[in-house]
C-alpha cells in the first residue's frame, strides 16, 4: 500500500477557483494562495448570510489509542461519499499543528483515499495562519513586558501575569523560563513561559470570533494580568488591539481547498482539545453551512473532549445546532479497550472485544444525552472478521443508533457510500432536539461537577485548594455565567491516561482554574496536562526531509 504522502503527491487537483464555482463561489471571491488554496473574501461572507443553512453533521470519536481510529480520515470520505450520491456537500476541519506533526501525532489531512490536498502544504505552513496568531499573541506579550519597564501605569503584579509567549512546536524546555536577564535596559526579571501556539488563547478568540468587530471585542477583553489589587488588566487596557487584529485580519478568512475527490473543504484554525476547545471556526462552520446541503465537520479527539466542547462551547456561543452526530471507532481500538496489546490487535478476541466495547458504549450515552441522533461507524481494517463487525452492529443497533461500515480509507468516497446512506436516512427519519448539558446560571463548581460526572462518569470531583481559590475569585470578577472548558488527558474519560475502558465513580482532581475572557469560557486544568508538549525519543521530524526536486518526503 502507498503511503498517505505518495498517494497525495499523485493526486491530481484541480484548480481551487473550479472547486468553489461548484458550489457557487465566483473566482472574484477568492484571494488566491497559488493555484490549489484560497481565502474567501469578507465581503463575499457578508453576502450569504441570508442564504439558508443545509444540516450539520459532526464527526466524532471514541477516546483515542495508539490503535488510531481515523476521525479526519471518515469525514473526508464521507464529504466525498456525499458527492458520490449527488449530494452538496463541504467538510469543515481544522489546520495542524506543526508541534504535533513533527512529533508523533501526524497531521491532519485524513489518509489513504480519504485525504485532503496539498497535503503537504496544509501541514506545514498553509496559508500562515498560525503563524499570525503566534506574532499576535507574541506581541501581546511584549507590550506587556514593555509596559512594566516603562513605569508600569497599571501597578501589575509581576508574580500575577497570567499571559504567556507561544511557538507552534513541541519545546519542553520553553515551558518554564526566565526573561527579563541582563541590564536595566533589558527589562524586569520575571518567571515566564510558553504554551503550543493551538493553546494561545487569540487562537479560541479567533475561532469563535463571528467577525472584525468581534474579533476586537474578544481580544480587548483578555486578561494578561492581575494588579496588586487583585484587579484583571486586559489586552485593551494595554492598547494592543489594534495591532493585533491587523495582523490577524486575513487570518480571520477561512480557508478553502479540496479532497482528493475535489469536494470542497474549509480549514480553519484549530485549537487542542485536551487544552482548548478543539473545534475549527464558527465562521469556516457558518459558511459551510451556507454553500452546501451539508456540512460535515468535526471536533477533536474523543467526544468525551471534542464533542462536549462543540456542544457546550461552540454550539452555545455561536447558536449552531447540529443534526446528527458520527461516531467513529474501530475494532482495533475497541479490543485495545479490552486489555489486548498493540502486538495481538490483529487476532479476532470476542472477549476483549465486549470487554472494551464499554468505552463506545459511554460516547453513545453522552452524545445522546444532547438530544442529536448518532450513527456509530467502524473504520474497517482487513484484520477485522466478520464475527467482530456482527457484534458491534448488534451493540450499536440495541442502544437506537444506526450502524456503517467505513472503507473509506481504502476506496475513498466509494467506500463511505454505506455511511453517507445511514447519515442521510438518520436526517430524514429522526430529528435532533438539541441541548446543552448545563444552562449558564449554574455556578462554575457545579458546572466542573456536571461534566465529568454526566459525560466522564466521575463519582466525585475535588479542587486542589487553589483552584477553589481561582473560583471564588472568578466568580466575584462575574465570570461564573460562562461555560467550562475541561482541559484534561484525550485518552482515557477519567483523569488517568491508562484507565481505559469505561471506568466508573473514580474521583476527579481539578487543579487549577482560569478565565480565557476574550474567548469566553473558564478553564479547569486537571490531570498533568500540559500546554506545551514535548518531543518523543524518536520525532517524526527525524524522518522528514526534501529532495534535489523540492519534493517532500517522509511527511507521514
Amino acid at each position: 500500500m502507498k503511503t498517505d504522502l505518495e498517494i497525495a503527491q499523485e493526486a491530481v487537483m484541480e484548480p481551487i477557483a473550479r472547486v468553489a464555482e461548484g458550489i457557487g463561489v465566483p473566482e472574484e471571491a477568492l484571494e488566491l494562495y497559488g493555484r490549489y488554496k484560497a481565502k474567501i473574501s469578507d465581503e463575499y461572507l457578508d453576502r450569504l448570510k441570508e442564504q439558508p443553512d443545509g444540516k450539520l453533521i459532526l464527526v466524532t470519536a471514541i477516546n483515542p489509542t495508539p490503535a488510531g481510529e481515523g476521525k479526519t480520515t471518515t469525514s473526508v470520505g464521507l464529504g466525498q461519499a456525499f458527492g458520490r450520491l449527488g449530494k452538496k456537500a463541504v467538510v469543515a476541519l481544522r489546520e495542524p499543528s506543526l508541534g504535533p506533526c513533527f512529533g508523533i501525532k501526524g497531521g491532519a489531512a485524513g489518509g489513504g483515499y480519504a485525504q485532503v490536498v496539498p497535503m503537504e502544504e496544509l501541514n506545514l505552513h498553509f496559508t500562515g495562519d498560525f503563524h499570525a496568531v503566534t506574532s499576535a499573541n507574541n506581541l501581546l506579550a511584549a507590550l506587556l513586558d514593555n509596559h512594566i519597564q516603562q513605569g508600569n501605569e497599571f501597578q501589575i503584579d509581576s508574580r500575577q501575569i497570567v499571559w504567556k509567549r507561544c511557538l507552534d512546536m513541541n519545546d519542553r524546555a520553553l515551558r518554564n523560563i526566565v526573561v527579563g536577564l541582563g541590564s536595566k535596559a533589558d527589562g524586569f526579571v520575571r518567571e515566564d513561559h510558553f504554551v503550543i501556539t493551538v493553546a494561545s488563547e487569540i487562537m479560541a478568540v479567533l475561532c469563535l470570533a463571528e467577525d472584525m468587530d468581534d474579533l476586537k471585542k474578544r481580544l480587548s477583553r483578555m486578561i494578561v494580568a492581575y494588579n496588586y489589587d487583585g484587579a484583571p488588566v486586559t489586552a485593551g487596557d494595554l492598547q494592543a488591539v489594534g495591532s493585533m487584529a491587523a495582523l490577524l485580519k486575513d487570518a480571520l478568512k477561512p480557508n478553502l481547498i479540496q479532497t482528493l475527490e475535489h469536494t470542497p473543504v474549509l480549514v480553519h484554525g484549530g485549537p487542542f482539545a485536551n487544552i482548548a476547545h478543539g473545534c475549527n471556526s464558527v465562521r469556516a462552520t457558518r459558511t459551510a453551512l451556507k454553500l452546501a446541503d451539508y456540512c460535515i465537520t468535526e471536533a477533536g479527539f474523543g467526544a468525551d473532549l471534542g464533542a462536549e466542547k462543540f456542544f457546550d462551547i461552540k454550539c452555545r456561543v455561536s447558536g449552531l445546532k447540529p443534526d446528527a452526530v458520527v461516531l467513529v471507532a474501530t475494532i482495533r481500538a475497541l479490543k485495545y479497550n479490552g486489555g489486548v496489546s498493540r502486538t495481538d490487535l490483529g487476532i479476532e478476541n470476542l472477549q476483549a472485544l465486549e470487554k472494551g466495547i464499554v468505552n463506545l458504549e459511554k460516547h453513545i450515552e453522552n452524545v445522546q444525552k444532547y438530544g442529536v441522533p448518532v450513527v456509530v461507524t467502524l473504520n474497517s481494517f482487513v484484520s477485522d472478521t466478520e464475527e467482530e463487525v456482527l457484534f458491534v452492529k448488534r451493540f450499536c443497533e440495541s442502544r437506537q443508533c444506526e450502524f456503517a461500515l467505513s472503507r473509506v480509507w481504502e476506496k475513498g468516497g466509494e467506500g463511505g457510500v454505506e455511511l453517507a446512506g445511514k447519515v442521510l436516512q438518520t436526517l430524514e427519519t429522526k430529528r435532533s432536539d438539541f441541548r446543552v448539558l448545563y444552562e449558564d446560571s449554574l455556578p462554575l463548581e457545579d458546572k466542573i461537577r456536571t461534566v465529568a460526572g454526566e459525560i466522564y462518569g466521575a463519582g466525585r470531583v475535588t479542587f486542589s485548594a487553589a483552584a477553589k481559590k481561582q473560583l471564588k475569585k472568578l466568580t466575584e470578577l462575574g465570570f461564573g455565567s460562562l461555560p467550562v472548558c475541561m482541559a484534561k488527558n484525550q485518552y482515557s474519560l477519567s483523569d488517568d491516561p491508562k484507565r481505559l475502558g469505561r471506568p466508573r465513580d473514580f474521583e476527579l482532581t481539578v487543579r487549577e482554574v482560569y478565565v480565557s475572557a476574550g474567548a469566553g469560557f473558564v478553564v479547569a486544568l486537571t490531570g498533568d496536562v500540559v500546554t506545551m508538549p514535548g518531543l518523543s525519543r524518536k520525532p517524526s521530524a527525524y524522518g522528514i526531509d526534501v529532495n534535489e526536486k523540492g519534493v517532500i518526503t517522509g511527511l507521514f
